[in-house]
């Protein structure tokens, strides 16, 4: 695989995770929680704008409200290292995307933008004035899509292990399905494939490797797919004129990621790397929440002044 494509997979989920590689507050309980969620950390439901049936889990109370947002074929359970140390001090919001976890299915269009709308109905439901997402690799595009969806209540958004094909060319249509035709035709094998030789260190975890692996492997080629597509398409540029709030990444070392080349489109931007593969969340918690709740304080710092 050339640096560029290894490269434009680790970020987009990596590649979408596969090109490289859940439940908030109630409207009334809004309306009796002034500054922050009330957390009674079990499922919860909303309706996106198309109806489909959003699942996300709250946990936690503070300021601000931290969206934890999952990348393509994953689900809220991946952040499941995070929950402790963040609700400890925030408000934390663990969500389902459409086709993912528990939500539901039933959608054609498995855009970044109907993705991002999940996110904008769900962060309806949550009362805090101030808002943080933070998204894992596709759950970054979704995050910055989002963004000015939600308007002035988001403070920050931080990528994980993403971004690293801001600047880059777009891919040709040729490109695309060149990248899709393995999973159009062993979704299992080609995924399973792509998270064992691309998506890990060499030395980690295999029980971790394999439990990814088999995981990811299980959506739905009917969701994945399509949504591989539309994010192996979406083009960061059109978007990135339209946020307006900081930008934090906690990139691993998987791949190089040329923050000076990002600073062009995002002069806000702020990165830090960490040893690991494609999932630090998962593969080194205790470094990764250091990192994490120390740019979360940052963010909010800056928005006290």
């Amino acid at each position: 695989m050339s640096h560029r494509a290894s490269s434009v997979v680790i970020m987009a989920l990596a590649l979408a995770a596969c090109s490289q590689g859940a439940k908030p507050p109630a409207a009334a309980a809004a309306a009796s929680a002034p500054a922050a969620a009330r957390s009674d950390e079990g499922p919860r439901i909303v309706m996106s704008d198309d109806l489909v049936h959003l699942e996300y889990r709250v946990f936690g109370r503070g300021e601000p409200a931290v969206f934890l947002i999952h990348g393509w074929c994953e689900n809220a359970d991946y952040w499941r290292g995070q929950f402790d140390a963040l609700k400890a001090r925030y408000t934390v919001v663990a969500l389902d995307l459409a086709g993912h976890g528990a939500s539901g299915a039933n959608r054609s269009d498995w855009s970044i933008a109907n993705y991002a709308a999940d996110v904008a109905t769900i962060a309806r439901q949550v009362p805090n004035a101030h808002i943080v997402l933070v998204g894992h690799s596709m759950g970054a595009d979704v995050a910055l899509a989002a963004a000015p969806r939600i308007g002035a209540r988001v403070i920050g958004v931080i990528a994980v292990d993403a971004l690293r094909s801001v600047g880059l060319p777009p891919l040709s249509a040729g490109e695309i399905e060149a990248k899709l035709a393995p999973f159009r035709g062993d979704f299992v094998g080609s995924t399973r494939a792509l998270v064992t030789d691309s998506l890990f260190e060499k030395g980690a975890d295999p029980q971790l490797v394999q439990k990814v692996a088999y995981d990811m492997s299980l959506r739905s080629p009917a969701v994945a797919v399509p949504t591989l597509e539309k994010l192996l398409a979406f083009d960061l540029a059109t978007l990135l004129p339209n946020v307006h709030v900081p930008v934090y990444a906690i990139n691993s070392d998987l791949a190089p990621t040329d923050a000076e080349r990002i600073r062009k489109a995002l002069p806000d931007f702020t990165l830090d790397v960490l040893h690991s593969g494609h999932f630090p969340m998962l593969e080194a918690p205790e470094r990764f929440n250091t990192l994490l709740l120390k740019d979360i304080d940052a963010l909010a710092a800056r928005a006290a002044h």
